[in-house]
């Protein structure tokens, strides 16, 4: 038989019973107060209709694609695209067989009158393709590849970046890296594919009239002679300047030690050239050698006595049609 509750056990449950009853109270109206706040009452969506949204995917509206507009003005262009983007390339290298370098590329197409414009992402997916070594065979490929991506009919590519080679000094010996700038440009128009290949090389030039008249010393200075080909074979880059350098009063190199200063300085005052002749002899070369097909040769003079430069160009097709 169990004992019945004093005044003091009932007085004590029914305080605990009252505060529990306030404390709901107070809990509810917490809750409505959070649940107005974030908004209306969402009933939940039947299973069903998540799976359909699930299996649609996210929406996406339509993006305008501007450029494939038609444009009314009956204007083509010329050359559109990037210019002046860096990019790392391999390029064949005679001594040792590949050379890391940094390249500027300039992409261009046409664009027929009845395009507003061209897709220019295109150009740095179709550059970013080609990371491999780059050679005159692979840049052909990039040229068709970009005329066939941008649906173009005629497409141009230029690729600028300086070379380097590790030479000697002519009596000790010592090694020293050249740069030269050179410069890979390829047209494509149709099925037709034209490579040039350019490279600055700077040499040293010694006037023979200021030997001449001289007493003693002749002026001379630095010049930068130009040579542009079109071949019909593989040629190193190293072969062109070895053209170049040979027909020169003296060539260049980075670093000289005094037996080596005395030797070019005397070097080239046994071997004067006027800008006529640099570009005259560098064509004489340039004629013999069956690989070349077509050819600019310039010479910048940097005179050492005068504020101005000397100049003089040639430049001969050998594949065009004999004038009569």
């Amino acid at each position: 038989m169990s004992a019945k509750p004093t005044a003091q056990a009932k007085a004590i449950i029914a305080e605990t019973a009252n505060a529990t009853t306030k404390m709901i109270g107070r809990t509810s109206e917490a809750s409505r107060a959070s649940d107005s706040s974030r908004g209306p009452r969402l009933d939940p969506i039947p299973e069903t209709a998540n799976a359909t949204s699930k299996s649609r995917g996210p929406r996406l509206d339509p993006i305008a694609d501007v450029q494939n507009k038609p444009d009314t003005r009956h204007i083509a262009i010329d050359k559109v695209g990037i210019k002046d983007i860096r990019h790392p390339v391999l390029v064949k290298d005679r001594s040792q067989g590949v050379q890391h370098t940094i390249a500027n590329f300039n992409m261009y197409v046409e664009l027929p009158h009845n395009f507003k414009g061209t897709h220019m992402s295109r150009f740095v997916e179709i550059l970013n393709a080609y990371d491999m070594e780059i050679s005159v065979e692979s840049f052909k490929d990039m040229l068709a590849e970009m005329r066939k991506r941008l649906e173009a009919e005629i497409g141009h590519i230029e690729m600028s970046f300086p070379y380097f080679i590790d030479k000697a000094a002519p009596v000790s010996g010592v090694k020293s890296l050249m740069d030269y700038q050179v410069r890979f440009s390829g047209q494509i128009d149709g099925d037709r594919t034209v490579m040039t290949i350019k490279v600055v090389v700077p040499v040293t030039s010694l006037c023979p009239c200021s030997k001449e008249i001289s007493e003693y010393g002749a002026h001379n200075q630095r010049s930068h002679v130009t040579l542009a080909v079109r071949t019909n074979t593989f040629v190193w880059i190293e072969d062109l300047i070895d053209i170049v350098e040979k027909q020169a009063s003296c060539e260049l190199f980075g670093l000289l030690k005094r037996p080596d200063e005395k030797y070019v300085t005397e070097r080239a005052y046994e071997n004067p050239k006027f800008v006529e002749d640099m570009v005259r002899d560098v064509a004489a070369q340039l004629n013999a050698d069956d690989r070349i097909d077509a050819y600019v040769v310039e010479s910048e003079n940097f005179e050492s006595i005068h504020n101005h430069s000397a100049y003089a160009m040639i430049k001969l097709d050998k594949t065009a049609p004999v004038a009569r």
